[in-house]
């Protein structure tokens, strides 16, 4: 059985990456980072999981530092 690994809000995601809440938000909502959305509109609540931000920085990380090694 998978390991579960619960939601958490904006205010908890923008701490574990150092970022504002509203910075965060904006993230969310351009697609930048991963985000689940729950509602429709535009007063969408959103939560992520802290596994899924941390693998995306890292890939981001990896990738930034190959280009400085090729660039």
């Amino acid at each position: 059985m998978p390991d579960f690994e619960p939601f958490v809000d904006a205010e908890r995601a923008a701490e574990f990456i150092g970022v504002t809440r509203r910075y965060m938000l904006s993230l969310a909502r351009t697609g930048q980072i991963p985000a689940h959305p729950l509602g429709s509109g535009s007063r969408r609540i959103w939560r992520f999981r802290l596994s899924e931000i941390e693998r995306v920085l890292a890939s981001r990380l990896r990738h930034n530092e190959a280009a400085a090694f090729h660039g």
